[in-house]
């Protein structure tokens, strides 16, 4: 490897490393990438759309990966409801897992300073292609444009950064060496003792359809942090802006003397997944998963494997006691609408108990409540500017047929699911969230995870009742959040204690432009890993420590 060039990055943003480990103490905001668009090139949507429009139809050859036995793709975009046409190397799940294997030992031994420094540079060049991964982001995920830019852009790069931060807070907490000095009286004992953190072996990365940079690249930089060649598996629907990721990398590795194989990307389709075989290859010792319950238990049971997961929860949301309700609901409509529930942080369950809900101005009858929470929403989805915005575009075909079955589901409609209409893309796949009441008793249909457009509004005797069905939801079926609008700080800390004891937090009397779905790098922990919601945390110590292991080594002089 060229290690004065690895070396050299790492002077360049050591700066950078330092303050987001000063930052994840502090807890505080902080960010190396600003959120807003504006914040960047006068030019630079123009050309990343330019730059997006021209991969259409193509094939993808950023990627320095040898070997392909073809180009495969299936991507469709939810606004032009036409497929993407761009095409991508394949390779076989040995082939890929074979050239991993052969780069344990050359990046497993590279030293730390030269691994952050490759991968501190790897995202400073993304950052400059935040608007092409913005649009292809958009036309695979059915994310809004500023909701693709921030989240596979600034917020994205946060998390890996912050995983990475972590890492190598982790991996220097330890000296490499030390004399070790024993007296024994008359005379001592002398030993030579060295340290090494010895990286578990080849990390596979399983990537979701809905965020498939935000959930991929923490687990993927963590790996590459801590010494692990890693393999990306993207969802056969949202290969390209991990693709992008993946590519910038690949370049920064090449250039400082080492082997683009340290990090590849596997691609398949929905026909001929290749995904299980990666998996349970005995080589792959490291598994990063988002997505359903049903799979993330299959990674989960697997033998011989180290394995973070994030899968299905159900989020809920208590109402107790507000100060003014109006900016409640608002607040309620917007997060239940965002990219129309496929964010694994939207609420699905509103808990409203049936005495109705006490307010500065005196109580307002639960039917009150409801219908104000109808009008918010579909004042929401159906304002031409805000709507079809905030909404964004379903991303599989599957979460737009639950949405309008939901009628069957069971329960009171309140709000069916409707097509909205997308000014920008006529035959974008837009739709209004279904609003269903259901009483408490009715579990069979509100305990379980209704991903996408789909709310409940869970009629309850009192608001201890709504807790202890929050509280049995989240510790049965896992949940990755929750919201309660409560006035008294003594039910205040009752119901965080509550959510606490089954690894829930909770968001407070979240009003104006602060959402319960959003999550903060260097300050909020994404998943606690505490219940059936998922068994890892975005980034926590064990997030980066499961994946070496500590082998200390003795000489006598």
């Amino acid at each position: 490897m060229n290690m004065s060039q690895a070396l050299s990055l790492f002077q360049q943003h050591e700066a950078t490393l330092k303050a987001a480990i000063t930052a994840i103490h502090d807890r505080g905001f902080w960010t190396p990438y600003p959120e807003h668009p504006k914040a960047y090139s006068e030019t630079g949507d123009e050309e990343g759309k330019t730059a997006f429009s021209k991969m259409m139809n193509e094939n993808f050859t950023e990627l320095l990966q040898e070997g392909e036995t073809g180009f495969i793709g299936e991507e469709v975009s939810p606004y032009l409801q036409l497929g993407l046409g761009i095409r991508y190397p394949k390779f076989g799940a040995k082939q890929l897992i074979d050239k991993a294997q052969a780069q344990k030992k050359n990046w497993g031994n590279t030293d730390y300073n030269s691994r952050a420094g490759i991968l501190i540079e790897a995202l400073h060049r993304i950052q400059s292609r935040f608007f092409e991964i913005a649009y292809a982001t958009m036309h695979t995920t059915g994310q809004s444009f500023i909701m693709s830019f921030q989240a596979s852009g600034p917020h994205a790069n946060d998390r890996a950064l912050e995983a990475l931060a972590v890492a190598y807070e982790e991996l220097t907490r330890i000296p490499s060496e030390k004399e070790w000095v024993k007296p024994m009286g008359k005379f001592e004992i002398r030993l030579d003792k060295n340290w090494k953190a010895v990286p578990k072996g080849v990390s596979l990365v399983i990537g979701c359809s809905t965020f498939p940079t935000w959930n991929t690249v923490p687990g993927m930089f963590a790996s590459l942090m801590t010494g692990n060649p890693v393999i990306v598996k993207p969802h056969p629907k949202a290969i390209l802006p991990i693709a992008i990721v993946i590519a910038e990398v690949q370049k920064v590795l090449k250039e400082a003397g080492m082997s683009p194989d340290i990090c590849q990307m596997a691609v398949d389709t929905l026909a001929a997944p290749i995904t299980k075989e990666l998996a349970e290859d005995p080589a792959v010792k490291l598994i990063d998963f988002t997505g359903s319950s049903s799979f993330g238990d299959y990674v989960e049971s697997l033998p011989g494997k180290t394995v973070f997961t994030e899968k299905a929860g159900v989020n809920s949301c208590l109402i107790d006691s507000v100060n003014d309700l109006t900016p409640v609901l608002q607040n309620l409509a917007f997060a239940v609408s965002l990219y129309s529930g496929q964010m694994c942080t939207a609420p699905q369950n509103i808990f409203i108990p049936s005495g109705g809900v006490k307010t500065a101005g005196g109580l307002v009858p639960y039917e009150e409540v409801v219908q104000a929470l109808k009008d918010a929403i579909n004042g929401l989805v159906n304002h031409p500017k805000m709507g079809a915005g905030t909404l964004g575009g379903i991303q599989a075909e599957t979460t737009l047929e639950r949405a309008k079955n939901a009628v069957s589901l069971g329960g009171k409609v309140i709000l069916a699911s409707e097509n909205i209409v997308n000014p920008e893309f006529e035959g974008a796949r837009v739709a209004s969230p279904a609003l269903i009441e259901v009483n408490a008793q009715d579990q069979k249909i509100y305990f379980g995870e209704c991903f996408g457009p789909v709310v409940f509004v869970i009629k309850t005797k009192n608001s201890e009742e709504s807790l202890a069905l929050m509280k049995q939801a989240a510790e049965e079926k896992g949940a990755i959040t929750c919201a309660a609008y409560c006035t008294d700080e003594g039910m205040m800390h009752h119901i965080e204690e509550e959510m606490n004891e089954v690894f829930t937090p909770v968001s407070f009397n979240f009003t104006g432009a602060i959402f319960v779905n959003q999550h903060a790098a260097f300050s909020d922990f994404h998943v606690t890993g505490g219940n059936a919601a998922g068994n890892a945390s975005f980034a926590n110590p064990d997030f980066v420590n499961r994946r070496f292991v500590w082998v200390g080594n003795r000489r006598i002089k």
